[in-house]
């Protein structure tokens, strides 16, 4: 994951107001009061900044809403953790978010039971700040299992709203990444939610349940991925960091020959080069941003099929596509076909592979 200050991103995103955008799309330059700077020492909660409010325009309808990132900010996730009651769970593959761990510090500090689940087996010398410090402020905190990649980025606050998240909870991260956030607040995906924390934070094996509509791996991430893929009609858009599981990448192929318009949007990386020649000689538009400190980092997992159609859907989550990703991690995503999501993605995703 790469680190990108927001002012090297600026005029991309600036730039991109040129296009008239849709709701939820990236089209103006971040907030200028992001979370405030990393750093080793946490400041007393009181003293720190809060995230900033979420943009007006953000999209909500029915049991989901979402936040395209960077622009929409992470106040609503804010103030879900600032404004619990009972309970805070947190399962997260790289914690390194000052005010974050503020804020479930101060939840802890005035009864709220705040449970956070931290991954070890890739991110622990990332996470060990994060650990040592929540577990000094009565946080229930623990590391995920050794043997397996905790890659899921999920927030769950008093039983009643999950947010399923590709971000890390990074701060400097925020500025200059495309990511989403998918707030949940239906009662059986929540429930599933739970129940796989439970098990996960006491070390017990579980089967995740499926909810409503949620996507987990290593148990159905691939086929629900395939699904949405395998069932477009007209157009496809898609987002993600990795480009490294076959049996995606010839769904995609698939998809492009029988004449859907398939577009990828992605960040270079020489390792994904003969998956990127392989989808360009079936037909698929694969447009990058350079990896470098001046360009939007596409961290986003994401596949929108047929946007404003009928039968419309996307998939939306932590999952990269990797066999490690789908086949072995923890990971958590939604698939759905909720008009507000799809249309705030899907808008994102235009918008990006405009500006690659």
């Amino acid at each position: 994951m790469h680190r990108l200050p927001w002012l090297a991103v600026a005029g991309l995103l600036i730039a991109l107001t040129g296009c008239k955008l849709t709701v939820s799309q990236q089209a103006a330059s971040p907030p200028a009061s992001k979370h405030p700077a990393r750093t080793a020492a946490h400041p007393d909660p009181k003293k720190t900044p809060a995230h900033p409010a979420v943009h007006p325009s953000a999209p909500s309808g029915g049991s989901l809403r979402v936040l395209v990132e960077p622009r929409d900010g992470l106040g609503a996730i804010d103030r879900l953790i600032t404004g619990a009651r009972s309970s805070v769970d947190l399962t997260m593959y790289e914690l390194n978010d000052p005010t974050a761990e503020n804020d479930l510090a101060a939840d802890a500090k005035r009864g709220v039971d705040v449970r956070v689940l931290l991954d070890q087996n890739l991110e622990r010398s990332r996470n060990e700040a994060a650990y040592a410090f929540l577990s000094a402020h009565r946080v229930h905190v623990t590391w995920a299992d050794a043997g397996t990649t905790y890659h899921q980025k999920t927030l769950t606050v008093d039983g009643t709203t999950s947010v399923i998240m590709t971000l890390n909870m990074v701060t400097d991260d925020y500025p200059g990444t495309r990511d989403f956030a998918v707030i949940d607040t239906s009662k059986a995906d929540v429930a599933a939610i739970i129940t796989t924390f439970n098990a996960d934070f006491a070390h017990t094996a579980i089967t995740p349940p499926d909810g409503t509509d949620l996507v987990w791996s290593p148990t159905n991430s691939e086929p629900s991925i395939l699904a949405v893929i395998n069932g477009a009609h007209r157009t496809l858009a898609v987002e993600n960091e990795e480009m490294d599981d076959s049996t995606v990448t010839a769904a995609l192929e698939r998809a492009a020959r029988r004449g859907v318009d398939v577009t990828v949007v992605m960040t270079a990386d020489s390792e994904w080069d003969t998956a990127f020649a392989e989808l360009k000689s079936a037909g698929v538009h694969v447009r990058l941003y350079p990896d470098s400190s001046g360009a939007l980092y596409i961290h986003a997992k994401a596949v929108v099929a047929d946007a404003g159609q009928a039968g419309q859907q996307v998939f939306v989550g932590s999952e990269n596509f990797s066999t490690a990703s789908l086949d072995y991690n923890r990971e958590l995503g939604i698939r759905t076909a909720s008009p507000a999501v799809i249309s705030a993605i899907s808008a994102a995703i235009a918008g990006d592979y405009a500006g690659a």
